[in-house]
């Protein structure tokens, strides 16, 4: 089916030729006619190659759930190799960005909690696929490439499931998702993976594993606010353990600590420099659907019941109360829609799509193991979120699909050497 597809007049932005596209998609592709909403991307090419002819399409796929795409303010890192190449279109996936949104101020107009979660069950990998393959018939593109970082990595694979006759070759950096559930093995794989980052930190930074510990009995005890008026809990303080996934963001969490106590007429007190650094790494209303759809990820043909709450209750060392507590990493725990305000309104919501157990797949075994598009992927030895195990467990089953494994790195390694990865990535790819 064709969409009705709106551009704008391009721009020229340091470089860079910027073009904001629209398109009208069907909420539920298996109704074709029924309710639509917008899937809004940016088109960012280099101007000089632009005007020589025709430039291949790449489409990126942001990390997530609920991640819209990169705002560019130049071209760097594996944008400046991608340009090279490719026209590249940065998505923001169905109800993030400026595509039609999803969260607390718009999910209240859906109805009650029922209604809510039937909404949101639209908003997975085989949806945005979906959406992406009538966006490239709308662009008049013919088989194209798609780059797939983290949660991207998913859609690339659900993209090489569904509709690989869409695609030309991709690229894969930290995900390469587990092909089967239950969800209960991601967990218990990443938790060990964070406790062993856990300890890789607080052996270059030992003092701060006193200062962790404190922060977490003086929250026990004393309220303190983030910058939207909610409580600071002991739990949230952990989410802090996001940190722990890249190479120099391990190091952004020591300067986030070193700043956390100031003395005040009533004591010592957290700084508002620290509970403003805690606010963006806890808050969740630029993206909800994070919270929401982050296990649904893993959910095929069964409920994930809050797969890593229930996993965290035998991990007694990541428990708030522990006495020495670790940071956590990605995981998402039922009262995280009772703490935040931007998600409280959406816990029956949530509830309901942790039960849910009739979930379609996500990916075709079969065409898997019979693929014929070039894939190269990136895994890091070390990723506290994608498992590397999992990881090569699932590249054995992607026909053709080559592995560059690296220590070097940690999930976010395109924010280290962008440039370098695409560059490898696109070279493996084609060189057959």
């Amino acid at each position: 089916m064709s969409v009705p597809h709106t551009a704008s007049v391009p721009v020229i932005v340091r470089g860079m030729r910027v073009t904001e596209h629209r398109f009208t998609v069907p909420l539920d592709h298996s109704r074709p006619d029924g309710e639509q909403i917008t899937v809004f991307a940016r088109e960012y090419s280099d101007p000089e190659r632009t005007a020589d002819g025709e430039v291949p399409w790449l489409l990126y796929l942001q990390g997530g759930p609920g991640g819209k795409g990169n705002r560019l303010l130049q071209f760097g890192g594996w944008t400046k190799a991608a340009s090279r190449h490719f026209r590249i279109l940065m998505l923001d996936q169905r109800g993030t960005g400026l595509s039609t949104p999803a969260n607390r101020q718009t999910l209240s107009a859906r109805g009650d909690a029922a209604a809510q979660a039937e909404y949101l069950t639209r908003f997975r990998a085989d949806s945005i696929v979906a959406d992406a393959e009538l966006i490239r018939a709308a662009l008049g593109s013919g088989p194209w490439s798609i780059y797939g970082q983290s949660y991207g990595g998913f859609c690339a694979l659900t993209y090489l499931s569904f509709a690989p006759s869409g695609l030309k070759e991709a690229l894969i950096t930290g995900g390469l998702a587990p092909l089967s559930g239950p969800a209960d093995r991601v967990y218990q794989a990443t938790f060990a993976r964070v406790e062993a980052r856990n300890a890789e930190y607080f052996a270059k930074y030992p003092q701060d594993r006193e200062v962790a510990t404190r922060i977490a009995r003086h929250l026990e005890s004393v309220p303190e606010h983030l910058p939207d008026g909610s409580w600071l809990t002991a739990g949230r303080f952990q989410m802090a353990g996001s940190f722990l996934g890249g190479n120099t963001r391990m190091d952004g969490l020591h300067y986030l600590l070193e700043e956390a106590f100031i003395p005040t007429a009533d004591g010592q007190r957290l700084s508002d420099t620290f509970l403003a650094g805690m606010w963006h790494v806890a808050e969740r209303s630029t993206n909800p659907l994070y919270a929401l759809m982050h296990e649904s990820i893993y959910a095929q043909g069964q409920a994930t019941d809050w797969a890593a709450w229930r996993v965290l209750q035998s991990r007694p060392q990541f428990r708030p109360d522990a006495a020495r507590p670790l940071f956590t990493g990605e995981m998402v725990y039922p009262w995280y829609f009772e703490e935040d305000p931007a998600l409280r309104p959406l816990r029956q919501a949530a509830d309901l799509l942790a039960l849910k157990s009739d979930w379609p797949d996500l990916y075709d075994c079969r065409q898997l193991a019979a693929n014929e598009v070039p894939v190269a992927a990136a895994v890091y030895t070390d990723d506290i979120y994608v498992d590397r195990d999992l990881s090569m467990k699932t590249a054995e089953a992607v026909r053709g699909l080559q592995v560059w494994e690296s220590d070097e790195f940690h999930h976010d390694g395109i924010a280290d050497d962008g440039e370098g990865i695409f560059n490898r990535l696109l070279g493996m790819v084609r060189a057959g």
